[in-house]
């Protein structure tokens, strides 16, 4: 049900609304409100941001530059609100991650280095703050009455998880192959190739275990219960071990966002994982001759092209991986594309869509 105000006065009453739009029009004035028990039943979405949402990969990384583009991130998760979803917003933060370590590695002599997951929770803390204000602002300009909430997040991990000693998620900016032995020798680096082509295909890898749980996960729950916009989890949460006796502690690692916005949508029950990168379809034989568009595969599909090895890790692999267990757990459809492709592929006009 919606509610109509003309000039003022409500040509209809409801006990709880939530405004969609104001405006104007040759001298009166109209808001539009959706009832709070639409709003409950609006299809709930996870929307997992990548890092080309924020730092473009041939740009240098400045706080501008980043802002400018969660500005237009913001532009289009907000396209997505107004059609009647109920968004939940998570996202990567390696190559801001990447940057911190190395700021941190070159003052070393200045100021002390901060351990791993510590940089993920300054930089979780970093990106919710400008999405936060990106959200707020632009949705005030439409005339959108929304409530943003940042949660600095914590996931539980396995201290035991194979990763710690073969690392495989990719962090900070990407190298030659010269410059890549060369910091692997000088500095101790794990490096990896995480693209079969171009001039610079090889990044730095640190551990990066599965994610087991989100310790925040009753106060997010809360939050989109109540119509928050809930922004959780960034850079897939910060990694804790949980002890014997129950107490946390933080882990020397990064946790993969696609895996942990899997389990973010468990968490709030979402109908739809949307998973937005730098591609608008997923390939199989990527970055060969017969490479190919995969316009929708069902869950049987794409645990066969798992096994037969067209995804790379640290890459594309998690993506299909957070695709298949969000399915496995009762999800209605998950989706891979680009971020300027988002309202189409809901639409099912773009992207890579998978189904039960």
């Amino acid at each position: 049900m919606a509610r109509l105000l003309l000039n003022g006065k409500s040509l209809n009453n409801d006990l709880l609304f939530f405004r969609l739009t104001k405006a104007r029009f040759k001298n009166v004035s109209y808001e539009v409100y959706i009832a709070a028990d639409d709003v409950r039943g609006m299809n709930s979405l996870v929307i997992a941001l990548g890092g080309n949402a924020i730092k473009k990969a041939e740009e240098e990384g400045t706080y501008k530059e980043q802002l400018r583009n969660v500005k237009e991130t913001c532009k289009q998760i907000l396209e997505v609100i107004v059609r009647g979803y109920r968004v939940v917003i998570t996202y990567g933060n390696g190559p801001q991650a990447g940057n911190l370590l190395i700021q941190q590695e070159d003052s070393v002599r200045l100021v002390p280095t901060q351990p791993l997951d510590v940089v993920g929770a300054m930089t979780q803390g970093q990106i919710g703050y400008m999405l936060q204000q990106s959200l707020t602002n632009y949705g005030q300009e439409l005339g959108l009455s929304i409530q943003v909430a940042v949660v600095l997040t914590q996931v539980a991990v396995d201290e035991n998880d194979s990763d710690f000693k073969n690392p495989s998620k990719p962090v900070g900016p990407f190298y030659t192959r010269r410059q890549a032995e060369k910091l692997a020798d000088e500095k101790g680096y794990w490096i990896k190739e995480v693209k079969p082509f171009g001039g610079k295909p090889y990044r730095r890898v640190v551990p990066c275990p599965d994610p087991k749980a989100i310790v925040e996960k009753d106060l997010i729950k809360r939050l989109v219960e109540t119509d928050y916009i809930v922004i959780a989890s960034g850079g897939g949460g910060i990694p804790v071990v949980v002890g014997d006796n129950g107490k946390l502690r933080g882990i020397e690692a990064v946790v993969d966002k696609d895996l942990a916005a899997e389990k973010l949508a468990e968490v709030v029950g979402a109908d739809t994982l949307l998973i937005l990168t730098d591609v608008e379809k997923v390939k199989t034989n990527y970055g060969k001759t017969n490479e190919s568009d995969v316009d929708q595969m069902t869950l049987a599909e794409a645990k066969n092209h798992l096994e037969e090895g067209h995804f790379l890790p640290g890459s594309m692999r998690p993506k299909i991986i957070a695709c298949i267990r969000f399915l496995e757990h009762g999800g209605r459809k998950a989706i891979i594309t680009s971020l300027d492709k988002a309202v189409e592929s809901l639409d099912g006009k773009t992207g890579t869509t998978i189904v039960p």
